[in-house]
């Protein structure tokens, strides 16, 4: 039976909670397409993040690993094609206040990777069952992208047989509310989309992702 590694991060920056992380719990233990879901909520730490994550794989030993990530501002369900051999955090340290600047992920790795899950495939599922979603081809240079780039990186180099990539989440209601701007005199409020439908959109994003593997 295939495993399915799931992880989220913790909040960060200024936020209370990460829908990320609310869904990684929500889904861990769970079995979809017949895949073992196990979720892992991963620090938002440059330094000690990747090494996390490594620990997760060996352990388990995966066939499909799906990074999930809060993107404030962005209004739909984004499946990531491709993440770059980049660091830069000059917008938002991480939780420990590191802000590393151009700083390549591998020394000797590639310039990008690929996900391979199956992205467009995903995008189409999503929109035809009415979920706000869209293929982004920029998972920026923060965590998210630093783990989308880094799981293929370590598959590559271990010879290991994962298909993986990674999911940035919109605000979720609450979420919003919190980050609103004097809502009561005219100012904004961040797009957001309900926690049940973006767990939704995981849990079809995983189905897929059996199915392709």
């Amino acid at each position: 039976m295939t495993t399915t590694l799931l992880t989220g991060y913790e909040p960060f920056d200024d936020y209370t909670t990460n829908p990320s992380q609310r869904i990684a719990e929500r889904l861990d233990g769970e079995t979809i397409s017949g895949a073992e879901v196990i979720g892992e909520v991963l620090p938002v730490q440059f330094e000690h993040t990747n090494d996390l994550l490594y620990d997760l794989i060996d352990e388990h030993d995966p066939g499909i690993v799906i990074s999930l990530g809060l993107a404030p501002g962005r209004a739909a369900i984004n499946i990531e094609r491709i993440g770059i051999n980049i660091n830069s955090a000059t917008g938002v340290p991480d939780n420990t206040g590191t802000k590393p600047v151009n700083e390549r992920i591998a020394s000797t790795g590639p310039d990008a990777h690929f996900a391979t899950l199956p992205v467009p495939e995903i995008v189409q599922d999503l929109t035809d069952a009415s979920i706000p979603a869209r293929v982004s081809n920029t998972a920026g240079t923060h965590l998210c992208n630093n783990a989308l780039y880094s799981v293929r990186e370590y598959a590559k180099r271990n010879s290991l047989n994962i298909d993986s990539g990674f999911v940035h989440l919109p605000h979720s209601p609450e979420l919003a509310v919190e980050s609103s701007t004097e809502p009561t005199s005219g100012g904004s409020v961040p797009a957001s989309m309900p926690l049940e439908m973006q767990t939704d959109a995981v849990q079809r994003s995983i189905s897929l992702t059996v199915d392709h593997h």
